[in-house]
């Protein structure tokens, strides 16, 4: 991103958003649009906002930030996503990474790290709060894990790698189709040739597959 970058931010706490707002506003070149303390409300700021960025807490009334980007990858939306949360666990921070979020801030840290997350994730590039670095290479070595014993893994495209994390955060194949805009018959196909290439046999075996290796995927 090149010139002003536009942010939102969606935290049910006032005295949070209104400190992370202040300390965004010391760069110039970020500029907070708009504020939302629901996470339904969130999505729609999301959907009709030209923000570049949107800052996200995971725990919100109503539906959840997790459930705040599935539902944004749906509508093919450009927004580029940070987590700024309290939970530091391995699950959450696995299930964040399957929909592709581009920043991961504990709030802990938001103070210290929130610009430097701005600024990378700006810049096309991805961060993650250094205290979850331990889980970050918990997740690539069970990955390589993988590959090694699943060398068919290598052969999926980028679209079945995509594909296959939808499939284990337990989409349907209607849900996947809807989110990045393709018919049902060409996520079916995909999923064929992902059996044929991972050596998977039956209708429920790639199912399977993807919940079981989740945080490897």
């Amino acid at each position: 991103m090149s010139g002003r970058v536009t942010t939102l931010i969606v935290d049910d706490h006032p005295a949070f958003r209104q400190g992370l707002r202040q300390l965004i506003a010391t760069e110039p070149r970020y500029e907070v649009e708009a504020e939302a303390k629901v996470g339904l409300d969130g999505l729609n700021l999301a959907k009709t906002s030209r923000a570049q960025v949107l800052i996200l807490d995971i725990s919100l009334p109503g539906i959840d930030g997790l459930e705040v980007v599935r539902r944004l990858r749906a509508t093919r939306s450009a927004v580029k996503v940070i987590i700024l949360t309290m939970h530091n666990e391995e699950e959450i921070f696995n299930t964040a990474m399957n929909l592709e979020v581009k920043g991961y801030v504990l709030k802990d840290n938001a103070v210290s790290e929130i610009l430097n997350c701005l600024k990378s994730v700006a810049a096309g590039n991805l961060y993650f709060t250094p205290s979850m670095s331990a889980c970050l290479l918990k997740r690539r070595r069970r990955s390589e894990a993988l590959e090694s014993c699943r060398p068919g893994l290598n052969k999926l495209t980028t679209a079945e790698c995509r594909i296959l994390g939808r499939i284990a955060d337990n989409r349907t194949s209607k849900e996947i189709a809807g989110e990045f805009g393709i018919s049902h018959r060409t996520v079916e196909a995909h999923r064929a040739n992902m059996c044929t290439k991972l050596g998977l046999h039956g209708c429920h075996r790639l199912l399977q597959f993807a919940l079981q290796h989740q945080a490897e995927l």
